[in-house]
């Protein structure tokens, strides 16, 4: 079992900044990789950005590219995104999961689906 906190959503202006936190518990060393998912009101859960649990490899939709950055402290088991020059569209519950390690992996998934663990989520509202 792994499980995860989400930490960090809040009230921002368009153009602003926020850091969210994703912490892992329990079995960690069976974690391949963090995701960042979002759903806004009435639109489906769509990708944000994922991370190897190494920290080696990431992956963004190009949506955020060069908005949100996503990295991790190993000491914390925490994965944080970044998410510079907001903007209203960016408004949604955001959320982390864990995909669990099984077999050898190369590719991050950006399919909500395929991950096992989710995170209670963070609202994230930006107002123009």
């Amino acid at each position: 079992q792994v499980q995860l906190v989400e930490s960090g959503g809040g009230l921002v202006q368009a153009g602003g900044s926020l850091r969210l936190s994703c912490a892992a518990s329990g079995r960690t060393f069976s974690i391949y990789a963090i995701g960042w998912f979002r759903q806004a009101p009435g639109k489906e859960r769509e990708f944000v950005a994922a991370v190897s649990w190494s920290g080696h490899i990431t992956d963004y939709a190009d949506s955020v590219k060069g908005r949100f950055t996503i990295s991790r402290d190993n000491a914390k088991n925490t994965v944080y995104l970044q998410m510079n020059s907001l903007k209203p569209e960016d408004t949604a519950v955001f959320y982390c999961a864990a995909d669990i390690r099984t077999g050898v992996r190369t590719v991050l998934r950006t399919t909500g689906g395929l991950y096992d663990y989710w995170g209670q989520g963070t609202q994230v509202t930006v107002s123009s």
